[in-house]
């Protein structure tokens, strides 16, 4: 690291206006989506209700993991004590700072979902549990010790509530840092990063049994929870990546150069790989074993209307970071960037669509308007939360112990 000092060549007090077409864009966003929501849900057609409940779950899902994606790179920095994403760190924190909105969403729609019987019939039904009924399921009884919708509320208040305020709080003590200086505000923020992390580990996994894995009860995958990981966190840093290439097109974040480009590549790069690492173990083992209570699960995902969506899942997710990121150069160029990370956001959509459709909508799937629409909603209220957040404080933490750091990085 160098010892000139880049303060004075930057202005780091400047702050984003959320103005202009963004914010027209997200609004009009979100009113598509309540509009192709409200038809949804209305419609005298249960095949349509149905499909609209799926895909609240898949956006709202998506829509928190991105926001904790965010958290769970703020801590990471803290905890690994990274100097280079010191001067971008504001992104992800306002990601974060949103967490706590998309886990109240989430949480009303898996508790609607639970109690309409539309999402979790699998195992929330009559008579599952009881031997005398008719209904009665031997595996879903088996499970009811932890698949009942006490311990299935309270398990997601406890894992997205410790998320949104540990988030929040990151975000909270970053903003008094630059009020205050000095290195109490990033001590704390160390601190509870350790914390976080240790929490966010150990739960994710769980979380998304919850969520998503129990919408088949019958099946179960133990490298469900890291597979799910997986598509989180490459989904959060394509997120993040999108927002500094907006706001460095826009006249922002000057100290913002081609080598965090670069570093955020590689993570996206290698995190592709790791999700592709886990989809294929989880895909082969179970095909290769040929045990019918686990292909039972991909059997469906083989039907005509969902195979070739399979496939074109690993194609986006996989083959495209491989060709468009291998490359160094590709990683420090903004426009490759801003595609490959829009692709790959498109592409995880698809990953939990395929996740998540074929347990909870049993005839007419595809795409429609419905997709569409709520996809819609969601990217216009993520847009206008996240940037009305960063449009609040100053794009720089001025005053974080590693931005000297940040602004000499060069790989």
């Amino acid at each position: 690291m160098g010892t000139h000092s880049h303060h004075h060549d930057y202005n780091f007090s400047e702050q984003y206006t959320f103005t202009g077409k963004a914010k027209v864009f997200s609004l009009v966003a979100v009113a598509v989506g309540v509009v192709a929501i409200a038809i949804g849900l209305l419609s005298s057609d249960h095949i349509t209700v149905e499909r609209t409940y799926a895909n609240l779950l898949l956006m709202g899902y998506y829509f928190t993991c991105v926001c904790a994606a965010g958290g769970f790179f703020v801590a990471l920095q803290y905890v690994t004590q990274a100097g280079w994403s010191a001067g971008m760190v504001r992104i992800p924190q306002a990601m974060a700072s949103v967490l706590p909105i998309a886990s109240l969403i989430l949480l009303v729609i898996t508790a609607t979902g639970l109690f309409t019987h539309n999402l979790y019939h699998h195992w929330y039904a009559e008579g599952l549990t009881d031997p005398d009924s008719p209904n009665y399921d031997a595996l879903v009884a088996g499970k009811a010790a932890f698949l009942n919708a006490p311990g299935f509320l309270i398990r997601q208040v406890i894992f997205m509530g410790s998320y949104s305020i540990c988030s929040w709080l990151l975000a909270k003590y970053s903003y008094n840092e630059d009020l205050q200086g000095g290195l109490n505000s990033y001590k704390k923020s160390f601190k509870l990063s350790a914390l976080f992390l240790v929490i966010f580990g150990f739960t994710t996994p769980i979380w998304s049994f919850d969520t998503v894995m129990s919408l088949e009860a019958h099946w179960f995958s133990t490298m469900f929870g890291w597979y799910n990981f997986a598509a989180m966190w490459v989904s959060g840093l394509c997120a993040i990546t999108i927002i500094i290439i907006l706001l460095k097109k826009a006249g922002y974040l000057a100290w913002v150069n081609a080598n965090h480009l670069h570093d955020l590549g590689k993570l996206i790069f290698g995190f592709s790989i790791f999700w592709t690492y886990v989809w294929f173990a989880q895909f082969m083992l179970i095909w290769y074993a040929n045990i019918p209570e686990e292909t039972v699960y991909f059997y469906k995902r083989w039907e005509p209307e969902y195979k070739p969506w399979f496939w074109i899942n690993v194609l986006i997710n996989f083959v495209i970071p491989i060709l468009a990121l291998m490359d160094r150069d590709a990683k420090r160029k903004m426009n490759i960037m801003l595609i490959v990370s829009i692709v790959l956001l498109m592409g995880h959509w698809l990953d939990y669509y395929i996740m998540i459709m074929p347990g909870t909508v049993e005839t007419h799937r595809g795409f429609g308007w419905i997709e569409v629409g709520t996809a819609l909603g969601f990217v216009g209220l993520f847009t206008f939360l996240v940037f009305n957040k960063l449009s609040k404080h100053a794009l720089a933490p001025v005053k974080h112990p590693f931005l000297e750091e940040s602004l000499h990085h060069q790989i």
